[in-house]
């Protein structure tokens, strides 16, 4: 018959004194007080480990901070996972680790690991923006903090100063944040996303379009043009961009190794583009007479616009803006607007507004009926990009626009 362990007292165990060698005192099952020579006591708990049977100790801490009542419970919380056929050590081990790694996972951390993968499916210039975003509103107080301990107190009244300045970029961070944190929650480093809802902490911005100008006033913006005071290599970029209706960014960054002459087609490679896929642009009559005569200023560079100071670098994507800005155009058209004005105008002329929106690369959601597009609207948008070149052409009649197709043709440099 075994023999059944007295449990210990509370008395016992207080009054424990060291000896010339370390003893124990047993409690039953598996639980004793460890007394070491210099009279310090510590719990241990000994037991068999699942499957290999073999003998182990794990410490339940030291007393008085650890009190007979808590190192019972710690022992029948290891019983009931030995009961399960799970190691207690092991156990607590992993757990550690768990909680290790999640005070490591910080917001910032987190947030760099999604922009990796954000950033391949974005423009690099987006990409800049987002993390500039990032680096300004959010990260000098949220950064460090454990992305477990985020509340949406927290991070409400971190936002409310930029909120005071500017609901449009409170709502673009509200957003931002709730990627990574939905990227947290897709990867397991949190169970949950407790920010869903940190958008509604403050007032919808009223909707802001794209400032640009009603096609009546297309004539005008073109006559600005030809007598402005800017870089004769702008001029060429804000018509270019005009022309092709592509974004800021994509025109500046306009590589001769993307032209492709024979077939009058412009390819924009992914990673150029806002949503990372190829876009082609059909080239008209006045878009290769711009490009014809620019050569003589960026034919020795691999960018068609180059940059102010630098050859061997392209312009700025904010240059077209700058430009507008200082030909009287503050707040009434940016560089982007110039895509609505094209829009609006072949809407209003009765063009397919697909083919318009292919025109504008809005990426199409159904990726079958985009690959149908691709191959049949670029006969069908050569006809359209045709007729707003000339429609831009006939605008700048007697303004002489850089663009023109009329032999002979001379320009003002400005």
């Amino acid at each position: 018959m075994a023999r059944r362990t007295t449990p210990l007292t509370n008395t016992q165990v207080s009054q424990a004194k060291g000896k010339e060698k370390e003893y124990n005192l047993a409690d039953g099952d598996g639980l004793m007080l460890r007394v070491k020579p210099n009279g310090s006591r510590a719990w241990i708990f000994n037991y068999y480990r699942p499957f290999t049977k073999k003998r182990a100790n794990l410490s339940f801490g030291i007393y008085p901070e650890v009190s007979l009542a808590d190192a019972r419970t710690k022992r029948t919380s290891a019983r009931e996972l030995l009961a399960q056929d799970i190691d207690p050590k092991e156990d607590r081990n992993a757990k550690a680790k768990l909680a290790e790694k999640a005070y490591s996972d910080t917001f910032k951390h987190i947030a760099l690991q999604h922009h990796e993968i954000k950033k391949t499916i974005i423009s690099a210039d987006h990409a800049k923006d987002i993390w500039r975003s990032f680096e300004l509103h959010l990260f000098p107080k949220l950064g460090e903090i454990p992305i477990h301990k985020l509340t949406a107190p927290t991070v409400i009244e971190v936002l409310k100063p930029t909120a005071a300045k500017s609901l449009e970029t409170t709502k673009r961070l509200c957003q931002r944040i709730n990627e990574v944190m939905v990227f947290a929650v897709n990867t397991g480093i949190v169970h949950h996303n407790p920010l869903a809802g940190i958008s509604k902490a403050f007032e919808t911005p009223a909707k802001k379009n794209m400032p640009t100008i009603p096609p009546d006033q297309l004539p005008k913006l073109m006559k600005t043009l030809s007598t402005a005071s800017i870089k004769l290599t702008t001029r060429f970029l804000i018509e270019w961009q005009l022309h092709t209706m592509v974004r800021p960014s994509e025109a500046a960054g306009t590589r001769w190794d993307e032209i492709d002459f024979q077939t009058a087609l412009w390819t924009i490679p992914a990673e150029r583009m806002k949503k990372k896929k190829a876009h082609t642009v059909p080239l008209t009559p006045q878009t290769l007479g711009l490009l014809e005569a620019i050569k003589p200023l960026s034919s020795r560079s691999e960018y068609v616009f180059t940059g102010d100071r630098n050859n061997h670098k392209p312009a700025n994507s904010s240059t077209a803006n700058v430009a507008l800005k200082r030909m009287g155009y503050h707040g009434i058209l940016v560089a982007h607007g110039l895509r609505a004005l094209a829009s609006t105008t072949l809407n209003e002329q009765g063009f397919d507004p697909d083919v318009i929106e292919s025109c504008l690369a809005h990426v199409d959601k159904n990726e079958v009926r985009a690959a149908y597009n691709r191959a049949e609207y670029i006969e069908r948008r050569k006809k359209v990009m045709n007729w707003w070149s000339e429609h831009i052409e006939k605008a700048a009649t007697g303004n002489m626009s850089l663009s023109s197709s009329r032999k002979g043709l001379s320009f003002v440099s400005c």
